[in-house]
């Protein structure tokens, strides 16, 4: 787990957030750590590829 954590308030439906906790405890999880879950492979989903730094080539190099 991440050393520091910031919150992150979601407004949800009573009746929705109810039945996802009971979900979550159905599942042994923590409400939070389902949406940790989801949050992150959200990101890893669309985030951009990363992109490599260009390589120096043999010839640019100054003798």
């Amino acid at each position: 787990m991440e050393p520091k954590t910031a919150r992150l308030t979601v407004l949800i439906d009573p009746r929705r957030k109810e039945a996802f906790e009971a979900l979550c405890h159905s599942q042994d999880m923590t409400p939070s750590q389902v949406m940790r879950r989801l949050i992150r492979d959200f990101m890893e989903q669309n985030a951009p590829a990363p992109t490599a730094a260009p390589r120096k080539s043999a010839t640019s190099r100054k003798r």
